[in-house]
């Protein structure tokens, strides 16, 4: 009976919100949780839950699967909004049960944080889980990354679902040995693109083999450290691969797997995997490929999230960039981009953002191609100034400003091509200012 009255009344909660265009974001959750921590063992739920967790991608990610499954008209419930700790999840669980705790649909698709992953799933039953990448990211909140890989491995530990991961990232790749009894690991792969490089360029975890402590060596690098990768000593890093894209043109934005092309809105290496690893989950439940298709070539994600819109009648890409491999990819599409444009780099340091922007060092500002312009903004807008010029960007074309209106209002003043990045924080109120001058 505790339950079933939490459950009414966060429901009740949830109407009075609605009632004032209020989403509540988790508040339902926190409330439930702090009332009793044990509630997601009420839930009845008969569907597979999908999970995917990664510093990068998740929510792209998460949201493509629940499309492609909505396309092949299924019923779908999921965490859209980002919400991805264990209030979040059991907000989305509050407002879509019965009473008694019945979810009905077909599949419950969540992204979830890296650290949160044991904590949710220890009373609820996972049948897939998607693990994208790792990277460096708040380190303030989450330490290094190696505590949270160790955290997820001894989950899978004693996991026996569905394993889609990454063969490219070798701390994803790893995670398929934590439990030897689990024959339903699959990986997924992306072939060599056009500015693959042969040396690392960004910063980057994971330059020696897990297993032995061998230097890896790489054939090339898409990313980061994400690219193919082999450890000379024990041959960790050669994995059957599932699901792997090839052909990929960033320019015509296609990419093949299984010698089908697919269609897709975006022009970024990380979405290839992004949606390569959504293929991989979509062979998992049997979804035809020409449904995926359909879905993948529709699909968008207009919150900030390599957004494509015109602005003042100006082309004007906007992403979200949290972290130094987030900011990294950001720079590296426009430096793939040979048009002339201004970049906005939006930086703030609220809690949600991590207080230590030491990260802002380890972006790579060097060599940025035919960039005119670049105005600064945010909490800590001088910051980014001086990494920036540091970088050797010449110091007369930066400008710091600490008001964002200021910023989008003098950012605007040219009709060149822009590029917006912004952080966490920074991202909705950077597009909303942006939307102004619509």
């Amino acid at each position: 009976m505790r339950n079933f009255f939490i459950i009414l009344i966060m429901k009740l909660i949830h109407i009075v919100l609605k009632i004032f265009g209020k989403n509540g974001g988790n508040l339902l959750g926190k409330i439930a949780y702090d009332w009793n921590p044990n509630i997601f063992k009420y839930f009845k739920i008969n569907s597979p839950i999908i999970a995917v967790t990664a510093t990068n991608g998740k929510t792209m990610t998460n949201n493509a699967i629940g499309h492609i499954f909505k396309t092949a008209n299924k019923k779908v419930i999921s965490n859209i909004e980002g919400n991805n700790m264990e209030t979040g999840i059991l907000s989305t669980l509050l407002k879509n049960c019965t009473l008694t705790g019945k979810i009905k649909a077909d599949y419950l698709v969540f992204e979830v944080d890296e650290g949160y992953v044991p904590v949710i799933f220890k009373d609820l039953k996972l049948d897939t889980l998607v693990i994208l990448d790792f990277f460096r990211d708040q380190l303030d909140r989450n330490g290094e990354v190696e505590t949270l890989i160790l955290k997820i491995n001894e989950f899978l530990k004693t996991y026996n679902g569905n394993l889609v991961l990454n063969n490219d990232d070798p701390n994803v790749s790893r995670l398929g040995k934590a439990n030897p009894n689990n024959k339903k690991v699959r990986y997924f792969s992306v072939e060599k693109y056009d500015f693959a490089t042969d040396s690392i360029k960004e910063a980057g975890e994971g330059k020696y083999c897990p297993f032995c402590s061998t230097e890896l060596k790489y054939e090339y690098y898409q990313y980061s450290h994400i690219g193919k990768f082999v450890c000379p000593n024990c041959d960790f890093g050669n994995n059957k691969i599932s699901t792997y894209a090839t052909n990929v043109n960033l320019k015509d934005r296609t990419f093949d797997v299984d010698n089908i092309t697919y269609n897709i809105r975006f022009n970024s290496i990380y979405n290839i995997y992004n949606f390569t690893a959504c293929i991989c989950v979509s062979s998992i439940y049997k979804i035809e490929t020409d449904i995926v298709k359909k879905a993948l070539s529709t699909f968008v994600l207009n919150n900030g999230r390599l957004e494509e819109v015109k602005i003042n009648n100006v082309p004007t890409v906007i992403n979200l960039a949290k972290n130094p491999t987030g900011a990294n990819v950001s720079l590296r599409i426009l430096n793939e981009d040979d048009d002339e444009k201004e970049l906005l780099f939006v930086l703030n340091d609220n809690i949600a953002d991590g207080f230590d922007v030491s990260w802002i060092w380890d972006i790579n500002f060097d060599k940025l191609n035919n960039v005119s312009r670049i105005i600064t903004s945010g909490q800590r807008a001088f910051d980014i100034a001086i990494r920036i010029k540091t970088s050797g960007f010449e110091n007369s074309k930066i400008e710091p400003y600490l008001s964002l209106e200021e910023a989008v209002s003098n950012l605007y003043k040219t009709n060149v091509k822009k590029y917006v990045i912004a952080n966490y924080t920074s991202l909705q109120p950077t597009r909303k200012e942006l939307f102004k001058h619509k």
